[in-house]
């Protein structure tokens, strides 16, 4: 009867391994192709930003670099006067996105802003203005924040972070009980550290799941609907989340019997694939599926998470149980063995870490120049670092002075441990940031460009900013300080520019307020020259002061 009981269980774990390989197989041909690139950008409005046209428009056009979805509530024209302009629901057709607006709108100016999600599941907001037969002063949106709560941000960091931590403790387990573990040992610690890993996952990608609406959407962390929740789960990133889920799920029943004791190869080789398709569930949610070659970036991405978990669980392994449990025989028959596959995961580990690098950095000038590129520096750095540690202990291994003095090699993983908790949290951090190719793409025009400068007056400072300071549309930012270099509210601001050498009379900037001190806007230049920034801020009734800046526009 137990032996049939235990044939069952098998039987049953296998049917739920080939259902949870069916789904993730399903649920990747059904979800819908990701886009070839990531962190989509503005590339132009109709009308154009600052313009200024004889008649409202009926629609305002929206188009970005790649394809966007929508964020619900999340993008508005306002009127002149603060109210809604837009009518209805936008619609999104791959990277346009047309908003029907009231053809019979007032004159003056209206304010677009917007937040979208790109394909790499970051959300990109922005704004801008545009006016009907004559600018005025700009509406203010006093609608929800359209920036994610600081602490949402945060969280989805840190539930990254447990994400990686609980992968390795379920592998490097999982791995060495399989093939590495004395059967004279209890498999008691192991196997809790095993189904602890596997909870730590599960805990992660349910938080991962929870934390991305109000990281898309905007609010803080409780700040969840149900059509959010929805529009999350109909994405890829709430696929690969879900089936991710599924096939944990379906690896479980395997697991509980190779945690006990030795199984069939059948199931090693089945669990080795079901986890194999979880690993691709976290590049199908991030950069690599928005890469120039998801394909590559997504198999590369798999194969550097799967080597990572590879190589720090088995020293976990290592660390925690073998080398204070194995006696010396034993460890002269496991440490060699285990040396070659850590030469083998970190070859892996390099090999990957060089192709992804090569796509999501793409030029030397971005590897130092954007924050993605020195946080990769960074793990570099970390990384050169364990590999020395890691040369030191496997010199000890082919010494075979290991297996008698196990204390050295205890101290030596132990420092590689130390030293990758680190790397892991940069790793975290470098998922939710933009990569280095689309940052410096995006900075690339205006760097050269960008202009700069402070100006003192009666009432403090002003810092003038004009970017790129070239031909064309162009940003502005004007920050307000008192004498002693706080920031200094203002009341009304007011700008132009001006080309007195080509006849150019004053143009208004439309500005719109960010903080009480800080305030934005967009101009069109039409001419090369030496232009004229006219900046006078209002701080009370009596209280004016103005400023002249030269900007030198090419």
């Amino acid at each position: 009867m137990t032996d049939m009981t235990a044939a069952l269980r098998r039987w049953f774990g296998r049917l739920s391994a080939t259902a949870g390989l069916l789904f993730v197989l399903v649920a990747l041909l059904v979800a819908p192709a990701g886009p070839a690139s990531a962190h989509a950008v503005l590339v132009s409005s109709s009308p154009i930003a600052s313009a200024v046209v004889p008649n409202a428009p009926a629609e305002v056009v929206l188009t970005f670099s790649e394809s966007v979805r929508k964020v619900p509530g999340k993008i508005r024209v306002l009127a002149p006067d603060g109210s809604r302009a837009d009518r209805g629901e936008p619609d999104f057709d791959g990277g346009v996105v047309t908003i029907p607006v009231d053809p019979a709108g007032d004159r003056g100016t209206y304010l677009v802003s917007y937040r979208v999600i790109s394909a790499d599941s970051h959300p990109v907001s922005g704004a801008f203005t545009y006016s009907v037969g004559a600018p005025s002063p700009p509406p203010v949106d006093t609608g929800d924040d359209n920036r994610a709560d600081a602490v949402v941000g945060a969280a989805v960091k840190v539930a990254k972070y447990v994400g990686y931590a609980g992968l390795l403790l379920l592998v490097g387990p999982a791995l060495v009980l399989a093939a590495l573990w004395p059967r004279r040992l209890s498999r008691r610690g192991p196997t809790r550290l095993a189904w602890t890993g596997l909870g730590l996952v599960v805990v992660s990608t349910l938080a991962t799941l929870w934390l991305q609406v109000p990281y898309t959407a905007g609010g803080g962390v409780f700040d969840v609907t149900g059509e959010g929740f929805s529009g999350v789960l109909g994405s890829m990133f709430g696929a690969a989340h879900l089936v991710r889920l599924g096939l944990l799920a379906a690896a479980a029943f395997l697991l509980r019997p190779l945690l006990a004791g030795p199984v069939g190869g059948t199931d090693v080789v089945i669990l080795g694939i079901l986890g194999g398709a979880a690993l691709l569930t976290w590049p199908l949610a991030g950069h690599p599926a928005a890469s120039p070659a998801p394909a590559v970036s997504v198999v590369v991405d798999a194969v550097h998470l799967g080597s990572m978990a590879v190589w720090l669980g088995g020293l976990v392994m290592l660390a925690v149980f073998l080398l204070r449990r194995a006696d010396e025989r034993e460890l002269g028959a496991i440490l060699p063995i285990w040396s070659r596959w850590a030469a083998l995961a970190v070859s892996a580990l390099l090999l990957a870490g060089v192709v992804q690098a090569l796509i999501e950095v793409a030029t030397p000038s971005a590897l130092v120049g954007t924050t993605y590129g020195r946080l990769l520096l960074g793990k570099i750095g970390l990384f050169v670092l364990v590999i020395v540690v890691a040369a030191y202990s496997r010199a000890l291994v082919r010494r075979r002075t290991a297996a008698g003095r196990p204390a050295l090699v205890r101290r030596a993983i132990w420092a590689e441990l130390a030293i990758t908790a680190v790397v892991l949290g940069v790793t975290a951090t470098l998922v939710q940031t933009t990569p280095a190719r689309t940052a410096a793409a995006d900075t690339a025009g205006s760097a050269s460009g960008y202009f700069s400068t402070t100006l003192s007056s009666s009432l403090g400072s002003l810092q003038v900013e004009v970017d790129p300071a070239e031909r064309g549309n162009n940003s502005v930012h004007f920050y307000a300080y008192t004498p002693e270099n706080r920031p200094q509210p203002v009341v009304e601001w007011r700008a132009t520019a001006a080309l007195p050498s080509a006849g150019i009379e004053p143009i208004e900037v439309p500005l719109l307020p960010l903080t009480d001190n800080h305030v934005t806007g967009e101009i069109n230049l039409p001419a090369s020259g030496e232009w004229q920034l006219r900046v006078t801020v209002r701080t009370s009734d009596i209280d004016q002061a103005t400023v002249t800046a030269t900007v030198p526009v090419r």
